[in-house]
């Protein structure tokens, strides 16, 4: 019996098979990350949206590795750093 595994974006962006979900969920043509609770997204994929472009990633700095930004609606404190330009909330877009 194989072992579960999950579809994860490292660092630079590239797919990689991980055997623990991720606790961040995404969107790549937006290139914004948030929670997987998330009511912005959750919306989104009931009007039969996003779910073509979700991703996932492990922890939030390997999304704001992989050029993601925070979302303004799950992550304000977060997003607000990096509109700010905090160093450890990486760069506005």
């Amino acid at each position: 019996m194989s072992a579960r595994t999950w579809r994860l974006l490292d660092a630079g962006g590239s797919p990689y098979a991980s055997p623990v979900p991720g606790t961040l969920g995404g969107h790549r043509r937006g290139r914004v990350y948030g929670r997987l609770d998330c009511p912005a997204a959750l919306r989104a994929i009931a009007r039969g949206g996003y779910v073509r472009d979700r991703v996932f990633f492990a922890d939030a700095a390997t999304a704001r590795a992989a050029g993601y930004r925070p979302c303004a609606v799950c992550l304000p404190a977060e997003y607000a750093a990096w509109k700010r330009g905090d160093t450890a909330a990486g760069p506005p877009a």
